[in-house]
């Protein structure tokens, strides 16, 4: 198969085009559009791949995508492209609208065209993929109920909002104009080259650098928590196998609270490169006032695309995590520019989306 994947460049995406370039045989195209939380570095290992092809450019540009489409003839499409940061949505609320919603529904038209001019075989054969978050589903209470496919949405932050209306876009393109849409939603995601003001890695940094450590409110809010490559793993075989008009819950079943999370990268941090002053990073936690609207709990039900798809993670959050703290060891020439050029590392607290 020929896979167009929007946002590849990002965190989750370039995780995406590593594994179809290493696992697979597919060839991918890359569509990006190159903001912030964007980094090529992250495809080093394939840019010179010849099923790898990077484009940039800008999902809000029907024609742009549509003429794309036309030229590289892709057999799905993976869209991943999204302002995903739930402090920058309260922030700035207008970037996630245009660029989750409008940007959204520029690229379903423009897919749609596309898949209609399809000889019928291969438009029955095409899926279009949209990655989301269980951040959707609002939050749970600190008890065993668990997200499924059938929990109604109620959205709390500009950031879910956002993605909720991206899905019931994405699924209303299916079911008004017959698009093979398959719909996926996943749990915090964590992993090597995580942009650095997201929690996992802003912690691993700031406590690697002896910087305090931030936590919003008393780190109560609870997560579940999805290896990247995991994740990269379903993503393909939603996109290749899923049914048409069918939705996938990912989750790796590793319920932390926030502040578990920052207490075992302290204590992995201790154990692989001590401070110089005898200090534990423990000592290093702040905890700040809390973020409007924070809400308290997610935790996903992966019972359908285990069953049915046959995933599992393979990751659990321990065995992850000390792969992730490694890897931010070893790979300093990836984080240090991004760290020093574009972000100062102190300016949000702990976020709660990974």
């Amino acid at each position: 198969m020929k896979i167009l994947v929007t946002g590849g460049a990002g965190f989750i995406g370039s995780a995406v085009c590593r594994h179809l370039i290493a696992e697979t045989d597919h060839e991918v195209v890359n569509l990006d559009k190159l903001t912030y939380a964007a980094t090529l570095t992250s495809l080093a290992s394939i840019e010179a791949d010849p099923r790898y092809r990077f484009v940039q450019g800008d999902i809000l540009d029907r024609a742009f995508v549509f003429s794309l489409l036309e030229e590289t003839r892709p057999d799905a499409v993976m869209h991943l492209a999204a302002e995903s940061h739930v402090d920058r949505s309260i922030d700035g609320p207008g970037d996630f609208i245009q660029t989750n919603v409008v940007g959204t529904f520029q690229l379903l038209e423009a897919v749609r065209a596309y898949w209609n001019g399809l000889p019928a075989v291969r438009r029955d054969a095409f899926r279009f993929h949209h990655v989301s978050t269980d951040e959707v589903f609002g939050d749970l209470p600190l008890d065993d109920s668990l997200f499924t496919e059938d929990t109604p949405y109620a959205p709390s932050s500009p950031y879910s909002a956002s993605k909720a209306s991206s899905d019931h876009l994405a699924m209303a393109w299916h079911h008004t104009y017959h698009l093979p849409v398959v719909l996926s939603n996943c749990s915090n995601n964590y992993g090597p080259y995580h942009f650095p003001e997201k929690l996992i890695p802003l912690m691993i940094l700031n406590g690697l650098e002896g910087r305090r450590l931030p936590v919003y409110g008393r780190g109560e809010n609870v997560r579940d928590w999805l290896y990247v490559e995991d994740h990269a793993r379903a993503l393909v075989m939603v996109a290749t196998r899923g049914a048409a008009g069918r939705s996938y819950n990912i989750g790796g079943r590793n319920e932390r609270s926030n502040l578990t999370v920052v207490e075992t990268i302290c204590d992995t941090l201790d154990r692989a490169a001590p401070l110089g002053d005898g200090r534990t990073r423990r000592e290093l936690i702040d905890f700040v006032a809390d973020r409007p609207g924070h809400d308290l709990r997610y935790a996903i039900d992966a019972t359908r695309i285990e069953s049915e798809l046959g995933w599992h993670a393979r990751e659990t959050f321990e065995t992850g995590l000390e792969k992730t703290v490694a890897w931010y060891l070893q790979n300093e020439d990836w984080w240090r520019p991004i760290r020093e050029k574009r972000y100062s590392g102190e300016r949000l607290g702990a976020a709660a989306k990974g």
